[in-house]
């Protein structure tokens, strides 16, 4: 399954979660994307997009 939005092909950002000690591990930040209905080459598909997508109007929703 890919964490991937199928718009702007936004994915997971990787990094450091630093304590106050600075001790250092691994963190994902994944984003925020839904499963809609979309109109994908003048027909219906279910596509993941991000809400950040949505938000902006970059998808046209099918009914």
């Amino acid at each position: 399954m890919s964490r991937k939005c199928d718009i702007c092909g936004k994915g997971p950002q990787f990094g450091n979660q630093v304590s106050h000690a600075h001790n250092k591990t691994k963190k994902v930040r994944y984003p925020n994307l839904r499963r809609i209905k979309a109109i994908v080459n003048k027909s219906a598909k279910y596509i993941k997009v991000c809400s950040r997508c949505l938000r902006s109007g970059k998808v046209q929703k099918a009914l």
